[in-house]
């Protein structure tokens, strides 16, 4: 019994801690895609948000506190899909579809999935517009991230392989927005169908002005 106990209250905690940590990041997708969208206004607009980001003394801190937290999400998400498929190691012969809708069971029942190829998707990410080749312009020799992104999403690869993860990302956020309050204590009822809905605008926003930046350098080439 006491035993027992212990697992309930360990999985009460690792939900609360995926929750917490997916609304720290689904907030953070949203100061991001504001960032972002300052590249349809041209490269010294753009140049100057990121000169402003790299100068700045907070960022290391926080860089260091979001890999934290997007380490932890990861985790605790890994350790409670595999404590759920021990608990139930044969697979239905037939799976049901839960919830309102075929889009929002689909999200859901796909959420370990959509998550994975997420982290290769950041990881690939960074790897290329943190770490990429980004050449220095200007008297201040300031970095060139602009022309970074447009050379890029001129490669229809690029721009089928971002557009593609985009969509698993929506779908991850589609479900995940609601899921973490319901984690967090407040279940679905009529009284609290705004935060699904809230949840999906957001998810739909977030995606959607992801998904604009590669289609808008790739077919419009880009505004210096």
């Amino acid at each position: 019994m006491a035993r027992r106990s212990i697992i309930e209250t360990s999985t009460v905690a690792t939900k609360l801690l995926i929750a917490l940590t997916g609304l720290a990041l689904f907030l953070y997708l949203i100061v991001h895609l504001a960032g972002n969208l300052l590249i349809l206004a041209g490269a010294t607009t753009y140049n100057g948000y990121a000169a402003m980001l790299l100068g700045n003394p907070l960022l290391v801190p926080v860089e260091i506190g979001l890999v934290a937290i997007f380490v932890i999400h990861v985790y605790k998400a890994l350790v409670m899909w595999w404590t759920n498929r021990k608990a139930r190691p044969e697979r239905y012969q037939r799976k049901a579809w839960a919830g309102h809708t075929s889009r929002k069971s689909i999200a859901s029942s796909t959420m370990i999935y959509t998550g994975l190829i997420t982290l290769i998707f950041i990881v690939l990410h960074v790897k290329m517009f943190k770490y990429g080749d980004v050449r220095l312009v200007g008297p201040n020799h300031q970095a060139d991230l602009y022309t970074l992104v447009v050379n890029t999403f001129h490669d229809p690869l690029w721009v089928g392989f971002y557009e593609l993860c985009l969509v698993l990302l929506g779908f991850h956020l589609w479900h995940g927005f609601s899921s973490a309050f319901e984690s967090l204590g407040i279940h679905y009822s009529r009284s609290n169908r705004g935060i699904v809905r809230l949840g999906k605008v957001l998810a739909i926003i977030i995606t959607g002005g992801f998904f604009l930046i590669p289609l808008w350098v790739y077919f419009l080439g880009g505004r210096s």
